[in-house]
């Protein structure tokens, strides 16, 4: 994996559209894009409009892209993130059945939407990891590597991505065989031996590749990847 760059200032994309009076800044990001099973998770997190300007508590100042964190830094972080009731989050499960029905991108997007539902407020801006999502409906800023570069979507990644590791951790005591506690159903040599002795389940996408065919005018299965 390529080293993901450091960014002096995780607060320069909401402090720049603060000072152009849009104080509610949303981040959403997702987890659970390329899995071969499992749900996929989308988040939403608003800080204080204050803390735009004057920056995060220093307990949080250590937010970064959910996977530059080891299982014990999420998982604090996201207690504080789910504990102070200064911060507005949202958090989406879009299930197997939905995302083989309307595909790995729709359903990302649709997560996003259904996670920005849950905020008391309507952002004025959301700021997204990654590619544009036009489906959105609200003011919105793609950010390539958005999660190392901005605390509100970075804040989001951890609450999708725990959430979702948390689940795979149930399905493993569901579906015992699979090994999902340890790869959280990514196509690992593991998985793909389990699923030519076991068979798919019930966790499984049957709309990916190995489970489905490569689509033939593509060849790609994971268009958010």
């Amino acid at each position: 994996m390529k080293p993901v760059p450091q960014y002096a200032d995780r607060l320069c994309f909401e402090r720049e559209l603060a000072g152009r009076g849009r104080l509610q800044v949303a981040g959403v990001d997702e987890a659970g894009c390329g899995p071969l099973a499992g749900p996929v998770v989308a988040a939403a997190v608003m800080f204080p409009s204050a803390w735009l300007t004057a920056g995060l508590p220093e307990n949080l100042l250590g937010l970064n892209d959910s996977k530059q964190l080891t299982e014990s830094q999420r998982e604090e972080f996201f207690t504080l993130l789910t504990t102070d009731s200064k911060i507005q989050r949202g958090v989406a499960v879009i299930p197997v059945e939905i995302i083989d029905r309307i595909n790995i991108l729709q359903a990302t997007h649709q997560g996003m939407r259904e996670a920005l539902a849950q905020l008391a407020v309507v952002p004025d801006h959301v700021l997204v990891d990654g590619r544009p999502v036009k489906s959105l409906r609200l003011p919105n800023t793609p950010l390539v590597k958005g999660d190392a570069r901005s605390y509100s979507i970075a804040a989001a990644s951890i609450l999708a991505k725990v959430t979702r590791d948390r689940l795979m951790l149930d399905y493993d005591r569901q579906y015992p065989g699979y090994g999902f506690a340890a790869h959280k159903g990514y196509g690992t040599p593991q998985h793909l031996a389990a699923l030519i002795a076991l068979g798919p389940c019930p966790q499984h996408r049957r709309s990916f590749a190995p489970l489905r065919p490569p689509k033939p005018e593509t060849g790609e299965l994971f268009p958010c990847d």
